[in-house]
């Protein structure tokens, strides 16, 4: 049972085998609370993109003509966006469908095309957590500034950190 009294102080009265917990801030902890993020995360992306009843397998598994058809989707759709969001791709002086698609481009082709291959249950977490955020930020960063650009470049960002965070950096290959 989890009490919360505040966004920095957290009591704790779960039981463990006997023995009362009291540690707010042990690695324990964040563990378990990263779990609990992780489960909210997947139970939502998946509500609003379920998989298929049954036991199939994913068509999209790696080395597959439709893998390389989604990644390619998503990382295209990534770079068009950005040119749409930055006003290269139909400039206009005012705002316009074509740049708020180009803001939304990283939620609504990006990160589906992703989570549609079957791919390791890092990154599937990674892009759950992505489903979540980018509407967040999406609707809250134009009360910061008002800028089709900055918003786009903000979830950018988000996705970098979040991949270079679950999933790790690439590692440099040695010769």
């Amino acid at each position: 049972m989890h009490v919360w009294a505040g966004a920095e102080n957290q009591v704790d009265t779960e039981q463990n085998d006997g023995v009362q917990l009291g540690s707010a801030s042990s690695k324990g902890q964040t563990q378990k609370l990263d779990k609990e993020v992780s489960k909210f995360a997947k139970n939502a992306a998946t509500t609003f993109a379920p998989r298929p009843s049954g036991a199939t397998k994913n068509p999209a598994y790696k080395g597959s003509l439709l893998y390389t058809i989604f990644e390619v989707q998503a990382y295209v759709c990534l770079v068009i966006g950005g040119l749409l969001s930055f006003n290269i791709i139909f400039p206009s002086e005012q705002p316009s469908i074509a740049r708020l698609i180009g803001m939304w481009s990283i939620w609504i082709f990006t990160v589906p095309a992703l989570r549609a291959r079957d791919c390791p249950a890092a990154e599937k977490e990674v892009l759950n957590y992505l489903f979540l955020l980018i509407p967040v930020m999406n609707v809250t960063l134009p009360f910061v500034w008002k800028s089709f650009p900055f918003i786009f470049s903000a979830d950018v960002a988000a996705m970098a950190a979040l991949y270079a965070w679950k999933v790790g950096l690439p590692k440099a290959e040695e010769a």
